[in-house]
This record gives C-alpha cells, sequence and structure tokens, in this order.
C-alpha cells in the first residue's frame, strides 16, 4: 500500500507544480536558516579535545589580594591569567603529571632561509615540552623538544603545516634552521594540520579564536630570554616598578595560561591543595584559587558567549515560521482538493487511506524540503567560508551528525505540519461536496 500511495502522492504533487515547489522551498529556506544558525553554535562550543578533556585543567590564584581584584574586576573570582613569577614557581614545583606555561606570541617576524621567499609573520606560542604530548598535538615530521632543551633556553622550534608548507614546501624541515625575530632556530618538529577551534589552551588571551593557524611554538623559557612581547591580554593590578619586559617580569601582572594534565578526582584535589599551600606562602591575604577542567574553563570565560547560544532559538524560531508558512499552503492546497476527497470518500475509501495518502505526501514534500535546506545550508557555509577564510573556516564547515538530526527534524517538523490540513480533509463531507460540485 506505501508504494500505491507514494505513486498518488507524486501525481497530486506534480498536477500543482507551483504549490508544490512554493512548499518545498518554504522548507528548505527554514531549514538552511536553523541549520546555519546550529552548525555555527555547535562547532563553537564544541567539546575541542574530546578524549582527554576531564583531565586537562586550567589554575588560576589571586595575585592581587581582595581590595585589588575588586577594583579590578568587579568579583572575586581570581585573574584569569597568571603573573611571570607564579607561573614559574608552578614549572619548578611541578606536581602535575604533565604541565606547560603559554603565552601568545604574535606578530612574529619568519625570515625564511629559502631563497625566493620574503618575511613574513606568523602567529605563535611560547610553550614547555610538555604541551605537546599533554594536548596530544600530532606531528608529521620529528617531535617536540625535550625537558633539558627547556632548561638550557634551546633554540628550537615547532612549527604548523602552513607554515612548513610556505617556507620549506612541505618537505621535512626538522634539522634545519628558521629566522625568527632575528635569531635562527632549528626545526625539531613538524604538525600535521591542527587548528583547535577555540584555542582552549590560551583562550583567555584574546577570546579563544583565531584567524590562522598557530605558525611557531618555542621554549617559554627561550622567549622569555629573547624577550619576546606577549601579544595577548595583559591585566596589571598596578603598573611595572621598571620599564619594559624586565619591569613585566617582576610584576604583578597577569598575561600568562597555565594548562595542566591531572589523572582522577583525586588528583585534582590535591592539586588544589597545592595551589591553596603555595598562595599562603607566596601572598598574605587569604588563598583564592580555581582550578577548572577544560569544559568548565571555556563555559566559565563564556568563549562562546550567551547571546551567541540564542542563535539555537532563533533558528529555530525561523523554521517554526516557515513550517506556519506550509501549514496555510498545505490547507489552501487541500481545501482546492475537496472534490477529490469527497469522491473518494463516497466511494468507500475510510478516513484512515485519506490520512495516510496525505501524510505520505507531506513526507515527500519535507524530504524534498530538507534536501533543498541542505543544499542552501552547503552553499551558506561556502559564502561564510569565502568572507572569514583563514583558521575561521573550520567554523563553516558541515557536522555530518547535525545533517542527519536537521534532515530528520525537517520530515518530522513537515509531518506534524500536515496534520492539521490532513484532519481537515479526512473530516470532509463527502454529501455536503458532492452536492456542491
Amino acid at each position: 500500500m506505501f508504494g500505491y500511495y507514494l505513486d498518488l502522492a507524486w501525481r497530486s504533487l506534480k498536477r500543482s507544480p507551483g504549490l508544490t515547489a512554493l512548499m518545498v522551498l518554504s522548507i528548505g529556506v527554514g531549514v538552511m536558516l536553523a541549520m546555519s544558525s546550529w552548525t555555527l553554535v555547535h562547532l563553537m562550543a564544541r567539546n575541542p579535545l574530546p578524549q582527554k578533556s576531564a583531565q586537562i585543567y586550567f589554575p588560576t590564584l589571586d595575585m592581587w589580594g581582595p581590595a585589588a581584584l575588586q577594583k579590578q574586576t568587579g568579583g572575586n573570582n581570581p585573574p584569569q591569567l597568571l603573573d611571570y613569577g607564579t607561573a614559574e614557581a608552578l614549572l619548578r614545583d611541578h606536581r602535575a603529571r604533565l604541565q606547560s606555561a603559554v603565552y601568545w606570541i604574535n606578530p612574529t617576524t619568519v625570515v625564511p632561509n629559502t631563497a625566493g621567499v620574503h618575511p613574513f609573520h606568523a602567529s605563535g606560542f611560547a610553550v614547555t615540552s610538555e604541551f605537546f604530548p599533554m594536548l596530544d598535538v600530532p606531528f608529521q615530521y620529528g617531535s617536540g623538544w625535550s625537558g633539558a632543551d627547556d632548561a638550557a633556553r634551546a633554540q628550537v622550534v615547532v612549527i604548523g603545516s602552513a607554515l612548513n608548507d610556505k617556507v620549506f614546501g612541505g618537505r621535512d624541515s626538522v634539522g634545519k634552521t628558521i629566522g625568527i625575530e632575528g635569531r635562527d632556530y632549528r626545526v625539531v618538529g613538524v604538525l600535521k594540520p591542527w587548528d583547535p577551534e577555540p584555542v582552549y589552551f590560551d583562550a583567555p588571551a584574546f577570546g579563544g579564536f583565531m584567524l590562522q593557524a598557530p605558525g611557531v611554538f618555542m621554549p617559554f623559557n627561550t622567549a622569555i630570554a629573547a624577550q619576546f612581547q606577549g601579544s595577548g591580554m595583559t591585566q596589571c593590578a598596578q603598573a611595572p616598578a621598571q620599564p619594559g619586559f624586565t619591569g613585566l617580569l617582576h610584576s604583578s601582572c597577569a598575561w600568562i595560561s597555565y594548562v595542566v594534565q591531572l589523572d582522577g578526582v583525586k588528583a585534582a584535589r590535591d592539586y588544589k591543595e597545592y595551589l591553596e599551600g603555595l598562595a599562603r606562602q607566596r601572598f598574605s591575604w587569604p588563598p583564592n584559587v580555581r582550578l577548572d577542567d577544560l569544559m568548565a574553563w571555556l563555559d566559565y570565560l563564556q568563549v562562546v558567549p550567551s547571546q551567541f547560544k540564542l542563535l539555537r532559538l532563533v533558528g529555530g524560531g525561523l523554521l517554526i515560521v516557515c513550517l506556519v508558512d506550509t501549514i496555510g499552503l498545505m490547507l489552501a492546497r487541500c481545501m482546492r482538493r475537496a472534490g477529490e476527497i469527497g469522491v473518494r470518500r463516497a466511494l468507500g475509501a475510510p478516513r484512515r487511506a485519506i490520512y495516510a495518502q496525505f501524510l505520505i505526501e507531506g513526507g515527500v514534500i519535507g524530504v524534498a524540503g530538507g534536501i533543498l535546506g541542505v543544499f542552501l545550508t552547503w552553499l551558506a557555509m561556502l559564502w561564510l567560508r569565502a568572507k572569514f577564510p583563514g583558521n575561521w573556516g573550520a567554523l563553516t564547515r558541515l557536522d555530518a551528525g547535525l545533517l542527519a538530526l536537521t534532515l530528520g527534524i525537517a520530515i518530522v517538523a513537515t509531518l506534524l505540519a500536515a496534520l492539521y490540513p490532513i484532519w481537515r480533509a479526512a473530516h470532509v463531507q463527502p454529501a455536503w461536496q458532492l452536492k456542491t460540485n
């Protein structure tokens, strides 16, 4: 019977192509608007390290004292970043399984030792050797540097795949040198394409999203010795006593992110107790510390603002508006076919047959509208990718799971939208319609 009703639906839809096209277009536009907004929010709010996000933590301490903290932030939460002295203390004590201090160095002037390639700017981060295994950073060639390189302030770097393509033509460049800000550094590793969004390991520095993938990673101590200025957010409760980079190092200004790996609830509890003990040693006020896992940290920072999350509701609202429009079109179509329905009822067709026929017609419209919506969404993503090139392109790709969910929603929503017109059609009075005709 399904094949029979499907054939009836196809014949019926072909008899009024204009109205059918309007219904399909209405569903398609609604799906496109809803899916585009849902996709952007979904990709921005997704877990950037799902395999171990519960093990990655971000410690913060109050280095300023309650009065200064209230004045600077208007609240009691500690600064989102650390000063250099506190970061050095955490590195020295090494109470986590893996750990890294991180700060953003951008732009760095790269001077390739390759003929025909001109100097250019690249974004980078100063990190420690444990950064790469802690965050499962993938390597194409070589590896990260060692802890001994950290201590020796070695002139080494790890470079991103895009920078390696630009400078070395994508070849294995391990052992080659590259000039950065007037100094030569030896390449020890080349990453596979890796552009986490958001850039969770230093999210407070710039909000979490970058226009281009990180190009350079160098040892934290090497960057400090070379006086690479941090390019991210810097918060100071009071101005440094000395000018320049040296003054920043000896101040309580917050400008360094800190990431640790803690395996289990007990390890996290012990580390927080350690932070409180360290705060008692370093500061004269009561300890004020935070220790958030990765997803709690991103939520605390509001990397995806709550206002942006309203796009989910906006997308759903637009889909509902299009469905209401589709209900009107379906109702008009059903009323135009009242005579046909009356004849079928008079010839003995039960109401369930009318329901089945029109439900299948609604399903066909829903499938067609959903497919059109997916195509329009793909076009919208292409347009966004052209308008916002670079690393933001990662936020304009279609998610397969969300695509399937949205297509299912389109079909179910169309069937629900068809219920009232179908009910009206099934309750047509045969005698009245035959008499009228």
